[in-house]
C-alpha cells in the first residue's frame, strides 16, 4: 500500500466521528423543536416525544464506536520509514 494510505484512513476515522456527531447534533436540535412545539400543542405528550432525543443521542455514540473500531484496523506500511510516524 502507498505511504498516504494511514494520513486517507485517520481522515476516514475522522469524517466518520464528524459527520456522525454532526448528525446527532441536528437530529436533537430538530427533536427539540418538536418537543418544545408539542408542549404549547398538547403538554400531556411531550414525555412520549423524548424518543428521538434518546435516538439522536444514540447515533453519536455509534458514530464514536464506528471509527474507534475503524482506527483499531488501521495498519502501519511494512517497508522502513513511513509517514505512519508522522501523523
Amino acid at each position: 500500500c502507498p505511504a498516504s494510505a494511514p494520513f486517507f484512513g485517520f481522515m476516514g476515522v475522522t469524517s466518520a466521528l464528524v459527520f456522525a456527531n454532526i448528525g446527532a447534533a441536528y437530529g436533537t436540535a430538530k427533536s427539540g423543536v418538536g418537543i418544545s412545539s408539542m408542549g404549547v400543542m398538547n403538554p400531556g405528550l411531550v414525555m412520549r416525544n423524548i424518543i428521538p432525543v434518546v435516538m439522536a443521542g444514540g447515533f453519536g455514540i455509534f458514530g464514536l464506536f464506528f471509527s474507534v473500531f475503524i482506527q483499531g484496523s488501521i495498519n502501519a506500511p511494512q517497508n522502513g520509514m513511513s509517514k505512519y510516524r508522522l501523523f
